[in-house]
């Protein structure tokens, strides 16, 4: 096989027999027009490609990012309104009196202590709903529940959220902390609901231990003395059971002493004969406002006041050793509380905010609830 040249007048081929632009000048010019025009073809292809996908990608973190959003309003949402959406079921939505009961509750406890949530000044953040969804579960407990003031239209929450549910439940009302303050409020309340659902009146809680004894003052008589319109039923003061004397109690018609074994340093075994004595030998014809223990603390400075530490199996045994004696002994009480109070960790912190049955959530906390009925 004989090798051709371009001197021979045959056409110059390439390796593989296509024709090669023969060069004048012996060096490269650059590529050929076709070529040129492949490329630029070429180039636009791959910037349409990564246009559409940073396109596609931009799409997609979009859409990640508004699921996220979307997923915590709803979630947000959902737990402002569980109380009464999921907490508690109702066979009518519209009807809050066809709520199913729980199995694990029972009405065991002769009272509770009860602040709506969010009921604290300025915020006044409470709502219906969340107080139906409340009554609910407390009508399961007890037939008796104590709040400590009329702020936020609290009084009016409470009784409404009775009317609605229909439960079979009398409302100790509170005048505090300032009487003049929820007056106007309280008046409005029993003047819309009556006093059918009303067991009373406490004007003040720990007045005396609070006030009284920072100043010396004795004017606490004179508080109670004067509320003129609440002569429809009874009317009593809230203090520590101490600072209960002669005085204060011809002055009222029912008094509620708050008996703490936790803050008095007694052993969670010791603690409700503790109570139990004290109270018998501390008061006539008087409830205990508060007891109860606490379930964990913000500090590890208050985890334990000394004989026995703030938790939920110390709020069990407190329970099991006094609810059911107290409920035989004919003893009136009010366990110290429904749930958790945030607003009390947040002001106080130790042990202030976490003496509740439930979690601020409304759910029950790890315990068992006893059985044993009270009257």
């Amino acid at each position: 096989m004989s090798d051709r040249g371009v001197a021979g007048g045959a056409k110059p081929e390439g390796s593989f027999g296509f024709p090669v632009r023969p060069s004048s000048s012996g060096a490269d010019s650059g590529p050929s027009p076709w070529l040129q025009q492949q490329q630029k073809r070429e180039k636009r292809s791959k910037l349409l490609i990564w246009g559409l996908v940073v396109a596609v990608v931009g799409i997609a973190i979009i859409g990640i990012v508004i699921g996220v959003v979307v997923s915590k309003n709803k979630n947000k949402n959902s737990s402002s309104s569980s109380s009464s959406s999921s907490i508690v079921k109702q066979t009518d939505p519209n009807d809050p009196s066809t709520f199913v009961k729980d199995s694990r509750l029972h009405q065991s406890f002769y009272g509770l202590a009860y602040t709506p949530a969010d009921s604290q000044l300025p915020g006044c953040g409470n709502k219906l709903e969340d107080v139906i969804a409340d009554v609910q579960l407390m009508s399961q407990l007890t037939k008796r529940i104590r709040l400590y003031g009329s702020d936020c239209n609290q009084t009016a929450l409470v009784l409404e959220a009775i009317k609605r549910t229909k439960v079979d439940m009398q409302v100790w009302l509170g005048n505090y902390p300032i009487p003049t303050d929820n007056g106007d409020a309280m008046q409005k309340a029993i003047q819309t609901y009556g006093t059918d659902n009303i067991g009373g009146i406490t004007v003040g809680n720990e007045f005396i231990l609070n006030y009284l004894g920072a100043n010396g003052g004795t004017e606490a008589n004179s508080a109670v003395g004067d509320q003129d319109m609440l002569t429809l039923f009874p009317v009593g003061n809230s203090d520590a059971g101490s600072y209960f004397n002669t005085k204060v109690l011809e002055a009222i018609d029912y008094g509620m002493a708050n008996v703490h074994p936790w803050f008095a340093n007694v052993s969670v075994d010791a603690a409700a004969a503790w109570t139990t004595n004290f109270f018998q030998e501390q008061n006539v014809d008087m409830y205990i406002a508060e007891t109860g223990w606490p379930t964990q603390s913000s500090d590890a400075g208050n985890a334990n006041n000394g004989a026995s530490p703030a938790s939920v199996a110390g709020l069990q045994t407190f329970m099991d050793t006094f609810v059911c004696q107290a409920n035989t002994n004919g003893v009136g009480y009010f366990f110290f509380e429904f749930f958790d109070e945030p607003w009390k960790d947040a002001q106080f912190g130790g042990v202030e905010g976490w003496w509740g049955l439930f979690t601020k959530d409304r759910q029950l906390k790890n315990i068992t609830i006893p059985t044993c009925t009270a009257t």
